[in-house]
């Protein structure tokens, strides 16, 4: 993603968005309101979920000055290794945490509450230059990235698309996207072809599939929004019909099956540093405002509340 498109976005926006405070409960004022805070929150990885956060951190600096957000990306995998050793108060993750995870936090002593802050609509991408293919349903995707695939043309895909070489480029193994599209596509998650380019840097993506007419690739929504004037989004047909991503049919839950939730996950040790709370209470409160800044979809009422709730029982447990 191109971080310095969205910096300019954001910073753009913080001065309007600033002047709509809204919350989800009352109880729930942030130290912004009047006592200044210090010290550092550290957030870590999913790429997919970091434009969030750094909305999130580039509001709130607005408010507390003497706070150091830093949003790091190393992957949703990489991001609950950090996490589940104390390293950073929050994870960003474009997948639920795994059991395996859950048991390095648990053995570490780490105690963590998941939010969902967005919903999110998977994105098959191909070149400006592809103008043979528009949709494409899930056996063919799987087709293309199980396992051992042999396909190497888009010729093979469908008979009537042209002798066109297919390359391939995805996000890297330690990817919530990876995991997420592996699961739903392929049946397994983990599950692929690896004779790909694979980065955990989705603007390699982008670059990538931009570059090259045959090339195909797929990442988050947000990252396809950023880059609409390079590439071109295929429909998907899961069953009923070709469908495009886009906010509504991620929210309708129609685009299928790559509509997803994104998460933060917050430690209960993170938590009981005051900035930390201030901050994730902020993240909650003004969680449109950064949803719509950082172009992913918005939750819906019943996710907002639950969203809330969850954080209370977080912040009452601390």
């Amino acid at each position: 993603m191109n971080r310095n498109v969205l910096s300019r976005r954001v910073i753009a926006g913080a001065a309007l968005a600033a002047l709509a405070l809204t919350g989800c409960s009352s109880n729930n004022d942030t130290a912004s309101d009047g006592d200044k805070l210090s010290g550092e929150v550290k957030v870590n990885g999913s790429s997919t979920v970091a434009p969030l956060s750094e909305a999130a951190a580039t509001f709130y600096k607005e408010t507390q000055s003497d706070v150091n957000v830093s949003v790091g990306t190393s992957g949703t995998g990489g991001g609950f290794e950090r996490f589940c050793k104390g390293e950073t108060d929050i994870s960003d993750a474009s997948r639920p945490i795994k059991d395996s995870e859950k048991e390095a936090c648990a053995a570490a002593g780490i105690e963590y509450k998941e939010l969902v802050v967005a919903n999110d609509a998977l994105t098959v991408v191909v070149s400006k230059d592809n103008d043979w293919a528009d949709c494409l349903t899930v056996d063919q995707l799987k087709t293309i990235w199980e396992p051992d695939s042999k396909v190497t043309n888009w010729k093979q895909i469908d008979p009537t698309f042209p002798d066109e070489p297919l390359k391939l480029f995805g996000p890297g193994t330690d990817s919530g996207t990876f995991d997420y599209f592996t699961d739903e596509i392929n049946g397994e998650e983990g599950a692929s072809r690896t004779d790909y380019t694979a980065s955990e840097n989705d603007n390699v993506v982008v670059q990538g599939v931009a570059g090259t007419k045959g090339g195909l690739g797929y990442f988050g929504f947000t990252y396809f929004e950023e880059n609409a004037d390079k590439l071109k989004a295929l429909k998907v047909d899961g069953g009923s019909g070709c469908v495009e991503p886009s906010l509504k049919t991620a929210q309708e839950n129609t685009y299928q099956p790559l509509s997803r939730p994104l998460f933060i996950y917050v430690s209960d040790a993170g938590v009981k540093k005051e900035q930390v709370a201030d901050f994730v209470t902020f993240y909650i409160e003004r969680i449109d405002d950064i949803v719509l800044e950082a172009q992913y979809v918005p939750l819906t009422e019943e996710q907002k509340s639950t969203l809330q709730t969850e954080f209370d029982a977080l912040k009452a447990a601390a």
